[in-house]
């Protein structure tokens, strides 16, 4: 069994969301152009992961998936005999605590750092419909972490791992505006070769034993 520490770590480098599974790949060239810009939306990746996914963890446990309402009833778990499931209704439970989650980081933000907001535009609501904010909480309930505090730890090692990501692309985005490009290749077309490059990289972080 994977200790925290193992689920932490490898969420952030050998199961980035970015460099392994492409997750949140809009945001991430839309919003790399700067590195202040990046590394705004990146807390906030952060924090919309570290707060939905123990949330849903805690619906998907007590709730959602079949026996989960035992706590309620004793006939409603795994051995009783009015067992319920409700996991179909995942997708949608799960979206609607990213969606409010998302609308809470957007009046923050837009409250006490106006300029990133500004800068972030539509972005920022956009992180409601984030690949790799959905993709976290499917994660989470395909490999069914057995404590809250897996799920917090997965939570925010794939948003940390996000951010890192975005920084490290917008920081060459920085660069290379003052090199000598092929005009074919400037803009997104440099980009998504230079993130297919810092993809094999981090694959070598699968060889590590943690």
């Amino acid at each position: 069994m994977e200790s925290t520490l193992d689920i932490f770590v490898k969420a952030i480098f050998s199961e980035n969301m970015i460099f392994a599974y492409f997750l949140g790949m809009c945001s991430y060239l839309a919003v790399s152009k700067t590195v202040k810009t990046g590394l705004g939306l990146g807390v906030a990746v952060i924090f919309v992961l570290g707060v939905t996914i123990p949330i849903n963890y805690l619906l998907e446990n007590y709730v959602l998936k079949e026996g989960a309402l035992e706590w309620l009833n004793p006939e409603y778990g795994i051995n009783g005999s009015s067992t319920i499931n409700l996991s179909f209704l995942s997708f949608i439970m799960f979206i609607a605590v990213i969606a409010s989650i998302v609308q809470l980081v957007e009046m923050l933000v837009e409250k006490f750092a106006p300029a990133l907001y500004g800068a972030l535009g539509i972005f920022l609501p956009l992180i409601a419909v984030n690949c790799s904010i959905l993709g976290g909480a499917l994660f989470m309930q395909d490999r069914q972490y057995s404590t809250m505090t897996d799920a917090v730890a997965f939570g925010l090692g794939s948003g940390i791992g996000w951010l890192i990501a975005i920084v490290f692309i917008a920081a060459i985005r920085e660069k290379i505006r003052y090199s000598n490009v092929p005009p074919a290749l400037r803009g997104l077309g440099i980009t998504f070769i230079i993130t297919g490059l810092m993809g094999i990289a981090f694959m070598s972080f699968m060889g590590i034993d943690y």
